[in-house]
């Protein structure tokens, strides 16, 4: 297969449950060797579209291809995809090798393969010691190696995960995360990951797209989704934000907000006049006092909560242009985030242009 061909294309793929529709008219190109992630709430199309993808479904209408080869008619066993699903599906009485060999010894490989292949993705996952044990002498975690494993034996051109994090506690999800990405960059597999957790989506994925109602509403890296929302949905989604209604107007020095209340702030590049809104991040608000000087326009409020969070506090201010939310790490020796702050404390919430991302109405 070529670099340029897209291992998956979704061309105009819509599927229709009676009145209901669950995709609509969906166009996805999916390269070689991503870690493509569909992000989204509930119902948002995401698991259909895997589905499709997996054979699960049939479409309604449109196209999808897999290595350029048309295969919305095919059913899953004659397609180069596997699945990992969330509950593991492993066969409560075969050991951890049999479970992984099983897929092997359904298309009749030679014995020798079948016992290499095996031992290689075990080690691979790093249960190469557990090749004799039940699945229920295993922890979650390692069943969901496991069922890693077997699904990656069978070399396949595209994994499907649907959500296989999401019965781990979080501790062990997070460790699974860093365990996937790892073995993601080894073995080079096309990987799509279906998840509504969006630091999952973040921390592994190196394309997301965010879907909502059978749309994508935005497809790009993690740091342009989360940087560079297309609209506030996404910004919404996508990590925790602040929204600040206000207007563009020029003044002296180029583009400008004002806010609502009547301050106004820098904007980086350019803007058409009009209503906005403008996004910026917790963690890129800063505080200082009110009579700090500064070149950086600020907003005036008053320190109205302060949650501490171990390493950070979230730290809300009440302003003319409504209330905004810092995130205020500690251990930090930069003065402008001093974290002994103390509730009804008058301060100035100020953030460098760069930070902040405007969402025109």
């Amino acid at each position: 297969m070529s670099e340029s061909q897209p291992a998956i294309e979704l061309i105009g793929a819509t599927k229709r449950y009676g009145e209901t529709v669950a995709l609509e008219s969906l166009d996805l190109r999916i390269m070689p060797g991503e870690f493509f992630c569909l992000l989204g709430p509930s119902g948002c199309g995401k698991t259909t579209t895997l589905n499709l993808i997996g054979g699960f479904i049939p479409l309604t209408s449109g196209q999808l291809l897999i290595e350029g080869r048309t295969v919305h008619d095919l059913p899953p066993h004659k397609r180069n995809v596997n699945t990992v699903f969330q509950n593991y599906a492993l066969f409560p009485h075969m050991t951890v090798a049999q479970n992984v060999a099983f897929g092997l010894r359904m298309e009749k490989l030679p014995t020798a393969e079948v016992a290499g292949r095996t031992k290689e993705y075990l080690e691979l996952v790093g249960l190469g010691k557990y090749a004799e044990r039940l699945p229920q002498a295993l922890s979650g975690g390692q069943q969901q190696r496991v069922a890693l494993a077997r699904a990656l034996a069978k070399r396949p051109a595209v994994l499907l995960l649907d959500e296989p994090l999401g019965a781990l506690d979080l501790k062990l999800r997070k460790q699974m995360q860093t365990e996937l990405a790892r073995i993601h960059r080894q073995v080079g597999t096309t990987f799509v990951f279906v998840t509504h957790d969006q630091e999952e989506a973040l921390s592994m994925a190196t394309t997301i797209a965010i879907m909502s109602g059978g749309r994508v509403l935005q497809q790009g890296s993690p740091r342009e989704v989360y940087g560079h929302p297309a609209n506030r949905f996404v910004a919404n989604f996508v990590g925790d934000t602040n929204f600040l209604a206000g207007t563009v107007r020029r003044d002296g020095a180029g583009a400008a907000f004002e806010l609502a209340g009547g301050n106004t702030v820098a904007l980086k590049g350019t803007a058409p006049d009009g209503s906005a809104t403008l996004m910026v991040r917790p963690e890129y608000l800063k505080l200082r006092a009110p009579s700090d000087p500064s070149p950086i326009r600020g907003l005036p409020g008053r320190i109205v909560n302060i949650a501490f969070l171990g390493n950070h506090s979230r730290v809300t201010v009440a302003t003319s242009a409504g209330d905004v939310v810092a995130v205020v790490p500690h251990g930090t020796e930069d003065p402008t985030n001093e974290t002994q702050r103390e509730l009804g404390e008058e301060v100035c919430v100020w953030w460098h242009a760069e930070n902040a991302a405007l969402i025109q109405d």
